[in-house]
């Protein structure tokens, strides 16, 4: 993928950054930023989503259920064809697994972003919404209150945990909300038990 044509890409880099060739060490350094890692972490991740994602053949199977059921009437009537008319009219396929097909179907699943602080301070170099989902796992980060600024931020990321996988988070990144709760003025306590 996308990660494999970079980590090509640095190894030439690398090679024309110790011959001193004009630019090539900010080009070099600028594939190698943190920020274009996990944003190409973000970009694979996305893609193989949309690759996988099951899409429902017909929004509405209960009315597609009900014409199925009128064209059989007409049809010559077998043993299979009457089998197959009393299934599709019974009520725990028409009410129990059709209906939850179309309420399924019909809902949208995509994760939503809240929107964006109206308070985000002119002076901010960058921020970053990060959605992380965690299934009773740790998160594999731990978090510090800054010596000089007072701010809450990611202490360090345990290799392999939820959050080195995501690559969304590092050592030294700002919290400025957590599930929607604002963390200034709060101890890392109180913000692990938001996490």
């Amino acid at each position: 993928g996308v990660s494999h044509v970079l980590t090509l890409a640095l190894q030439e880099l690398s090679l024309l950054c110790k011959r001193d060739v004009n630019g090539v060490g900010m080009l070099y350094d600028l594939l190698r930023s943190r920020w274009l890692q996990a944003l190409l972490k973000i970009y694979e991740c996305l893609q193989h989503y949309l690759g996988r994602r099951p899409a429902p053949v017909t929004l509405q199977a209960r009315a597609l259920s009900r014409e199925v059921v009128e064209l059989l009437r007409e049809a010559p009537q077998s043993g299979d064809i009457k089998e197959l008319r009393r299934l599709l009219r019974s009520p725990h396929l028409k009410a129990a697994l059709l209906s939850a097909h179309d309420t399924v179907a019909q809902k949208d699943f995509e994760p939503t972003l809240p929107p964006l602080p109206d308070n985000i301070p002119e002076n901010e170099e960058a921020m970053r919404i990060v959605c992380l989902v965690k299934n009773n796992q740790p998160l594999g980060a731990t978090i510090k209150r800054h010596e000089i600024t007072g701010d809450i931020t990611v202490a360090r990321v345990i290799h392999g945990g939820l959050a080195d996988r995501s690559g969304l988070l590092y050592a030294g990144d700002k919290l400025v909300e957590v599930n929607g709760v604002p963390v200034e003025g709060l101890e890392p306590e109180q913000v692990i038990n938001i996490l």
